[in-house]
């Protein structure tokens, strides 16, 4: 039975290395991103079949003895390496499968600078309109425009040292049209994202819109939207 704790554990480390390189094996192009999503679903079957079976031999006295620790340990990272994959596979589920957000569904802000390198992308640049939008609108009621009451040439520059300061790539940054046009790559896929900022005049004051779309795959997880809701608080401080 010692052999059988031995082969759970390595099962619970197998699971946690899947987990481990998923992510930056995609970032550094050592694969596609459907192939880190595959190692990722391979963690969550390996971690949790090493849990459950480290969780029985646990409840035996007889399985147990000599290998607590053992099994124990098993249990630990394979509830590790299951749980990461399976909570993002659960939000992944619970949210609309679109990847395109935005602050105005009548106008929104266009991507220019940015469109030649999503050339090759599956995502198209263009807004596909009230089939996301509805969706959108249920999912994410509050990403709304920004409204302030300085001037848009003083929101711009706020505007530009909030996207630079959030670690975003600045592609153009247009002040006399208002527009700021950026990417995002996020930490552990490197997924590239595209952001577009537009500051026009509203009233005495300015209105802030925005714009940010996945390059690849159909859900972002609502990664989109957590970016502008960041981006809108951060800006809307500095205006403060």
């Amino acid at each position: 039975m010692k052999i059988l704790a031995r082969l759970v554990l390595i099962t619970a480390l197998a699971a946690l290395l899947l987990l481990l390189i998923a992510g930056p094996g995609t970032r550094l192009a050592f694969w596609d991103f459907r192939f880190g999503f595959t190692l990722m679903r391979w963690a969550v079957y390996l971690g949790a079949a090493s849990a459950v079976v480290a969780l029985v031999l646990m409840l035996v006295p007889k399985l147990r003895a000599g290998r607590a620790g053992l099994l124990a340990l098993s249990l630990i990272v394979g509830l590790a390496a299951a749980a990461v994959p399976a909570w993002q596979l659960n939000q992944a589920r619970s949210l609309p499968r679109i990847h395109d957000i935005t602050t105005d569904f009548s106008d929104p802000p266009a991507f220019r600078a940015i469109a030649p390198l999503r050339a090759d992308a599956p995502n198209p640049p263009e807004y596909q309109g009230e089939e996301i939008a509805s969706q959108q609108r249920e999912a994410y009621p509050d990403i709304q425009p920004l409204l302030t009451e300085a001037y848009p040439a003083i929101v711009f520059d706020h505007a530009l040292d909030t996207a630079r300061g959030m670690g975003w790539e600045i592609v153009a940054a247009e002040p006399e049209l208002g527009i700021i046009e950026a990417t995002d790559t996020t930490f552990w896929f490197g997924f590239k994202d595209d952001v577009v900022v537009r500051i026009s005049a509203e009233g005495d004051g300015s209105r802030v819109d925005v714009r940010s779309k996945s390059r690849v795959g159909l859900s972002d997880v609502g990664a989109n939207a957590a970016r502008i809701r960041s981006f809108m608080e951060r800006l809307a401080e500095r205006m403060n």
